[in-house]
């Protein structure tokens, strides 16, 4: 089984950190795997979350409408992302032949997600990069709160990554 390596500096070559001017967090998660997908295709398999994550989502969903945060949005799923359309559940902000770049901000915080493919023969490394700016103090009390399970979440969307067909 594959390894997953986790990081907290945006993978070297990223596009993604141009995306945001400066950040209160990073993390970044990366694995080796065998395949001749798209970047497209893989960020749709590292979103198609499993059902102990969706009920997460949702029950996040419940507790921040009551605060006039975003909720979870309709799931788009393509063969191709590009700049403006919803990949998964994130609005494409950026992209190239090798990494899609998501963005979605809200009065709480912004954040940018990046999934970055690097060719290292035979395997292709895969990267899923969180960068997170705070908006007021609500930003990072909110994101002290899901900094835990958002680890948990997307170490395992990338793990499961190495399980999936491919």
């Amino acid at each position: 089984m594959p390894q997953v390596i986790s990081s907290n500096k945006v993978p070297e070559g990223s596009i993604s950190s141009k995306s945001i001017e400066s950040f209160d967090y990073c993390d970044s998660y990366r694995i080796g795997i065998i395949s001749n997908d798209s970047v497209d295709a893989i960020t749709t398999k590292i979103f198609s979350v499993p059902a102990w994550v969706l009920f997460l989502l949702n029950a996040r969903n419940r507790v921040v409408k009551i605060f006039g945060l975003q909720t979870g949005k309709k799931i788009n799923k393509a063969n191709y992302y590009p700049v403006g359309s919803k990949a998964v559940m994130f609005t494409v902000v950026d992209r190239n032949e090798n990494e899609i770049v998501m963005s979605e901000k809200d009065k709480h915080l912004d954040f940018v997600v990046s999934v970055m493919l690097k060719k290292n023969s035979p395997e292709l490394q895969v990267s899923v990069t969180t960068i997170v700016k705070f908006n007021r103090g609500m930003g990072s009390f909110y994101f002290m709160i899901v900094k835990p399970f958002h680890r948990l979440i997307v170490k395992s969307l990338v793990k499961n990554l190495a399980n999936k067909k491919l």
